[in-house]
């Protein structure tokens, strides 16, 4: 075994190599195997933070989501109010997956992210960065005493998610090109207002 990781994390690193090998070749792909043999250690070291692929796939999801959720936090905890707390967290979301492509391919590429837009009740399966959205949007219809239609409501939370989403889709692209920096021009002007 290499001793590439004696002061590492490679619980983390084969993380790392999971979201590299799902993304460039598929999720059928990957193996705890090729995971250590790009992190240079032996066949067997993966086994003594994971017991199969599965579980690897899902300390991947579990990982990612936990850090995009934090990133969106941050945003809303630092908002005076449930409308500049929306404006944040799509700043926020797109940023996160401009620094990140590779998590963005590997969320909303290979998972099946799930997300009710019904605001007639809970679902306890739904994706948490969703269900934050969901929150901090109902928080703001009524903080602005706004009375809509639950189609109306339905289809703003819709185009709110929508709309940084489709920006974060875009700026992952590696062919899109600009004159800009994403993540600069999207703290520095009403790009998601």
């Amino acid at each position: 075994m290499s001793d590439n990781y004696h002061h590492g994390n490679l619980r983390k690193a084969l993380i790392d190599a999971g979201i590299r090998i799902i993304n460039e070749s598929g999720e059928a792909n990957l193996s705890l195997r090729k995971a250590a043999a790009i992190c240079k250690v032996s066949h067997s070291a993966p086994y003594a933070h994971f017991k199969d692929k599965n579980e690897l796939i899902e300390a991947i999801k579990a990982t990612v989501t936990e850090q995009f959720m934090e990133e969106l936090s941050a945003a809303v905890n630092a908002s005076s109010d449930a409308e500049s707390a929306l404006v944040n967290m799509g700043r926020h979301y797109v940023a996160f997956f401009v620094r990140r492509p590779d998590y963005f391919r590997f969320m909303f590429g290979s998972l099946n992210i799930t997300a009710h837009i019904r605001l007639d009740k809970n679902y306890e399966n739904d994706y948490p960065p969703f269900t934050l959205l969901k929150e901090t949007y109902l928080e703001y219809l009524a903080e602005k005493h706004l009375d809509k239609s639950v189609e109306e409501k339905e289809t703003e939370l819709l185009r709110l998610w929508a709309s940084a989403h489709g920006l974060a889709s875009i700026a992952c692209m590696s062919g899109v090109e600009t004159s800009f920096e994403w993540e600069d021009r999207i703290f520095s002007d009403l790009l998601l207002r």
